[in-house]
This record gives structure tokens, C-alpha cells and sequence, in this order.
């Protein structure tokens, strides 16, 4: 299960690099077309980005739940990612209702974050 979440998380940022690339080519710009061995550090360079940021500075709250919502909302995607078919998992027989039923759980790790 860890290494089928990892390999999730590493298409997420293929996906990502794809995604630059395109709109790279689009706009002829410099951008991971033509920045780094092909590319492929610009979804780690992302990566590092999103977690060196700043929190912003909020007066009271409650420091566990604003850090752990986003890990939260993490493993709610993930477990999402359940319902999708491939030859690694079994089919979900109510894959439509467990579908809405996990994602309308996202609506928690924003409200506790704040």
C-alpha cells in the first residue's frame, strides 16, 4: 500500500512536468523544456518550494490541527485513488458512492486549518 501511494505521488508530479512542458512549448518560453536534465528536477524544485513557504502568521489557533489538516486532505486523495482501476487492485462494486461519499470528506482539513 506505502509503495503504490509513493508511485501515486510520483505520477502526481510527472504529471506536473508534463503539464510545464506543454504550456512551455505553447508559450515558447524557458521553462523545464529547456531548464535542468530535461526537466526533472522542476517537480522537485516545486516540492521544495511548497514546503519552505511561510506559514501565515495567524494569532489563535490550534497549531496541531492547522499542521496536520493538509495531511488530512493528503491521505483523503489518496485513499480516492482506490477507487480507480488498475491491475494492482480489485474493482469497487459501489465505486460511485464511495467516490462521493470519500470526497465530500474534503470539505474537513479546510475547515480545520482555518
Amino acid at each position: 500500500v506505502l509503495i503504490k501511494c509513493l508511485l501515486i505521488l510520483l505520477r502526481v508530479g510527472f504529471f506536473t512536468l508534463i503539464e510545464r512542458k506543454v504550456l512551455g512549448y505553447i508559450q515558447i518560453r524557458k521553462g523545464p523544456t529547456k531548464v535542468g536534465l530535461m526537466g526533472l528536477p522542476q517537480p522537485l524544485a516545486d516540492a521544495a518550494k511548497l514546503f519552505t513557504k511561510d506559514f501565515s502568521k495567524v494569532i489563535f489557533f490550534n497549531k496541531l490541527l492547522f499542521i496536520l489538516s493538509p495531511l488530512v486532505g493528503i491521505l483523503i486523495m489518496l485513499v480516492l485513488w482506490s477507487v480507480y482501476v488498475s491491475p494492482f487492485n480489485s474493482v469497487i462494486n459501489w465505486g460511485i458512492l464511495f467516490f462521493l461519499a470519500i470526497s465530500s470528506l474534503n470539505v474537513y482539513p479546510i475547515m480545520l486549518s482555518g
